[in-house]
């Protein structure tokens, strides 16, 4: 089965099934015409020098700070490199795959600013295989999975790591193998891979699917132990 992704209607049971049972995913022509019109805009914007957080100015503390044309291409490979961090263990392949998908649903909006290169080579990492490799630990969640979503980013520059038919390679080669371009980044491309809770997002999305057939399961087997005892159910009625 093939989800279309268009910003809207996706549902817990559609990212565990694209998370874990690799099901693919598609654009919406709608969402592909809104990723174009918004990057449009944001590129009529940066030609006139109009002012934007995060596009020709620094971020957080350093938001007034005002970039130049050079230092506009070079700050998105350098804000991934700078929130690329993590420790622990590799995060489960379906936690990673569930926060591209739902970065794919963030884009898919239409407000996000970044080419539709970004946003396509997402889908085909999802729809082909690769998948980054990520830290479980170092997301603080203040406005986004910023660690763990650059992680994920680096790989749209050809860096980090990545898993592909069971193996893990270097990112620039599980690109290669799977036959996908690698993008690069632009003005707006690395905020918008990264600024956003998917990976919480995704995580509780399959926690809640597991944890409603956990009772369920639980139902059935007290169900089955009662009706073995042929105990009581007056308690129960």
């Amino acid at each position: 089965m093939t989800y279309i992704i268009k910003g809207a209607g996706l549902t817990i049971e559609d990212v565990v099934n694209v998370a874990r049972h690799n099901e693919k995913v598609e654009l919406h022509p709608d969402a592909v015409e809104g990723i174009i019109k918004c990057r449009e805009m944001l590129e009529r914007k940066i030609e006139a020098h109009e002012i934007m957080y995060g596009v020709n100015t620094g971020i957080g503390e350093f938001s007034e700070v005002v970039l130049n044309d050079d230092q506009v291409k070079d700050f998105q490979k350098y804000l991934i490199y700078n929130h690329a961090a993590g420790i622990g263990d590799p995060m489960p392949i379906e936690y990673v795959r569930g926060a591209m998908l739902g970065r794919i649903n963030v884009h898919a909006h239409g407000n996000s600013g970044c080419r539709l290169t970004i946003t396509q080579t997402l889908v085909d990492m999802l729809n082909k295989g690769v998948t980054p490799w990520v830290c479980q630990k170092g997301s603080v969640g203040a406005s986004g999975d910023l660690a763990p979503m650059s992680q994920i980013a680096l790989l749209l520059m050809g860096e980090g790591q990545a898993y592909y038919e069971g193996e893990l390679y270097d990112g620039k080669e599980a690109m290669e193998r799977a036959g996908i371009p690698i993008p690069g980044l632009q003005a707006r491309d690395g905020l918008a891979t990264i600024n956003g809770s998917n990976v919480l997002t995704a995580m509780s999305a399959i926690f809640l699917v597991d944890a409603n057939n956990w009772i369920k399961q639980a139902e059935i087997g007290a169900a089955m132990s009662l009706e073995a005892l042929k105990a009581n159910m007056k308690p129960y009625t």
